[in-house]
């Protein structure tokens, strides 16, 4: 039996992708400097409009996508389950397909209109990681709506994304709030060693919700400088990585 290809490039070992949802301000107080001092780029999902400060704070998003930050699609309105108590009139058991496909939709107008260099080239993010509409017997994935509209999507999941496996409309990452550099170190390390490719969401940081602390960022951005040449996309955005690399081109052999 013959060995196996290896999967990355020569002396790459693993890949990861840092990315961050629902445009909290401390990522562009905190998030964006921290990338940007260690050469890194990210995916940041937003939800235009949804915010009362989004409006004063395009410009600097848009000054983030021209340094070559990933600006995603997270959804106008950020649908999660009824659970949550967010909205009970609109929530994934109460809505439809179409309901779904409309909020998706009008992100993606708006941001093709704020970040035109990024039309069509930008993934999508799955709202509190759920991919579902209805409730019971009626419940749908909408996970083949976003699979029509883009070439990668972000869920949730805690073990890194086996490259030759991950169904690319449904990625895995894993949530780091209140997590240390120490321990998401150890957590890209370990997937690199495995030949896996590591994705880490990160809400708040410095501050807002779901928050992890800006020096933790830094440590794992400090790492990351260290370990440039074994990490794959360690100044990637999610993008990038998923159709300029072996990934997409897996996932389309013949």
């Amino acid at each position: 039996m013959s060995a196996e290809i290896p999967f990355w490039p020569a002396g790459v070992e693993g890949a990861l992708s840092l990315t961050f949802d629902d445009n909290a301000p401390s990522q562009l107080a905190n998030a964006l400097p921290c990338l940007d001092d260690h050469g890194l780029q990210g995916t940041f999902y937003v939800n235009p409009g949804r915010r009362p400060a989004w409006e004063l704070q395009v410009p600097r998003w848009q000054e983030a996508a021209s340094r070559g930050h990933e600006i995603g699609n997270h959804t106008s309105r950020h649908p999660c389950s009824c659970n949550f108590g967010f909205d009970p009139t609109y929530c994934l058991e109460r809505l439809s397909l179409q309901d779904i496909e409309a909020t998706i939709d009008e992100a993606e107008a708006d941001l093709d209109q704020l970040f035109p260099q990024q039309r069509g080239k930008r993934s999508f993010c799955y709202p509190c990681y759920q991919s579902y509409v209805g409730a019971g017997v009626e419940r749908q994935s909408y996970v083949p709506v976003v699979a029509r509209r883009f070439r990668a999507a972000r869920g949730g999941g805690e073990r890194p994304n086996n490259p030759r496996l991950i169904d690319l409309s449904y990625t895995w990452a894993w949530a780091v709030e209140g997590h240390s550099a120490e321990q998401m170190i150890a957590y890209v390390d370990k997937a690199a060693d495995q030949g896996l490719w590591a994705i880490i969401c990160m809400h708040g940081v410095g501050g807002d919700h779901i928050a992890i602390e800006t020096r933790a960022l830094e440590g794992l951005a400090r790492h990351l400088d260290q370990q440039r040449q074994r990490i794959r996309a360690w100044r990637t955005r999610y993008w990038s990585l998923i159709t300029s690399g072996p990934i997409w081109r897996s996932k389309n052999a013949s």
